[in-house]
């Protein structure tokens, strides 16, 4: 089969930063901008506003984060088969309706619903964009590819919930308005993919391309590393619960926003870094740190009573975020086959979001109180974890 547009090397000297590159870092800084301006308060939202109880936040964050991952499978498959820059407009397009749906929400079924969209949106939009971002990028540089993407994608992350914090106090303390003005980036995220270049891919001429459900066609070391993954997402309890103990711990509403930014603002920070450095140094062993900075981040959270440390041990769980988000795709594309990159990725990310909606389910009925007990025992873990990863991780890394 002749290279196509995924899998033609390079030309010499070409630059990792790739215009695909450039144009889908602006395009998720802007939907993360707007995702990122309700998120941190949307736990206030559903138990303050609208009275649901704190099991609802784990239920609608760990049902969101199932449904994208279902989605994530099915886009990961089509994007192989299909344009993918329809399916990036499509998922940027659901996630601004999602976002419609929880701004105007009377109860919290509503939230869930509009959560549930958003996800749709994200899983239908990760895996062809992943694709994308590799599109005439040097496959040496994969981990500052996907790091300049998510320090990029963080960016935004800041940038919301900084904006969100101003526009908070604007508009008297009132947070529906403001749920509302999240919409904007939304939609500009959507007109941005226009930009977006995809060459057509040549049909195949007496056969059919392979797909990651056929026997074999996965390589053994990737289908371990996506079960590993998947594991350690069963422990991943979602940020929203996260940012409901900080303000259980005594934060006000902007405390949170303000203790978020800063998370976000580590993540951005360190993530390109993190990507560069698994391009020179085994990915195991980056992850690994990650989740070092996961057990210290949940652990301290779960065990203080200070409300200030808040904004020490949410920025350490940036680290983790830093070290783990961009180097799984990154470590995901080196081992997946050229022709299954978009499947290999939605394999991937599915796997980690059913894991994550466990999670979600788990922390939020254990969560009676203050939510101690979950936040210690998923710190707990992921230490062990971590330990088991520097152990025996070099199994999951490419040959040399």
């Amino acid at each position: 089969m002749p290279p196509t547009a995924d899998t033609a090397p390079p030309p010499a000297g070409r630059a990792w930063l790739t215009p695909n590159l450039r144009t889908l870092a602006g395009v998720s800084l802007l939907q993360d901008a707007a995702s990122e301006m309700l998120y941190p308060v949307l736990p206030i939202f559903l138990t303050v506003t609208l009275g649901a109880p704190a099991a609802v936040v784990g239920l609608v964050e760990g049902v969101a984060e199932g449904v994208a991952a279902l989605t994530k499978l099915l886009a990961g498959r089509l994007s192989d088969r299909y344009p993918r820059k329809r399916l990036i407009a499509l998922g940027y397009g659901l996630a601004a309706v999602g976002k419609v749906l929880v701004a105007v929400a009377g109860a919290w079924p509503v939230v869930l619903a509009g959560r549930g969209v958003d996800r749709v949106g994200k899983g239908v939009r990760g895996a062809p964009r992943d694709a994308l971002l590799m599109v005439g990028a040097n496959p040496a540089a994969r981990g500052r590819v996907f790091g300049f993407h998510r320090a990029a994608d963080t960016l935004g992350a800041v940038v919301g919930p900084a904006v969100g914090l101003g526009l908070f106090e604007l508009l008297d303390h009132r947070l529906r308005p403001l749920l509302l003005v999240a919409v904007v980036p939304a939609v500009l995220s959507v007109a941005l993919v226009a930009a977006v270049r995809e060459d057509p891919r040549p049909p195949l001429v007496g056969a059919r391309r392979p797909r990651i459900a056929d026997p074999g066609v996965l390589p053994p070391r990737l289908r371990r590393l996506v079960v590993v993954l998947g594991l350690l997402s069963l422990v991943n309890v979602p940020d929203a619960l996260l940012l409901l103990r900080a303000h259980d711990l005594g934060l006000s509403t902007a405390g949170v926003l303000a203790a978020y930014v800063v998370y976000n603002a580590v993540y951005a920070a360190a993530a390109y870094p993190a990507g560069a450095l698994s391009d020179r140094w085994p990915r195991h062993r980056v992850y690994a740190a990650g989740l070092v900075f996961f057990a210290v981040g949940f652990v301290g959270l779960g065990l203080t009573s200070t409300p200030a440390l808040a904004f020490v041990l949410l920025p350490l769980y940036g680290g983790f975020a830093a070290c783990t988000d961009g180097v799984g795709k990154a470590w995901v594309a080196s081992l997946a086959p050229a022709e299954l990159q978009g499947g290999a990725q939605g394999l991937s990310q599915a796997v980690t979001g059913g894991g994550v909606l466990v999670a979600g389910l788990w922390a939020g009925a254990a969560w009676h109180g203050t939510g101690q007990v979950p936040l210690v025992v998923a710190g707990a873990l992921g230490a062990l974890a971590a330990v088991g990863l520097l152990v025996a991780g070099r199994h999951l890394e490419p040959d040399a």
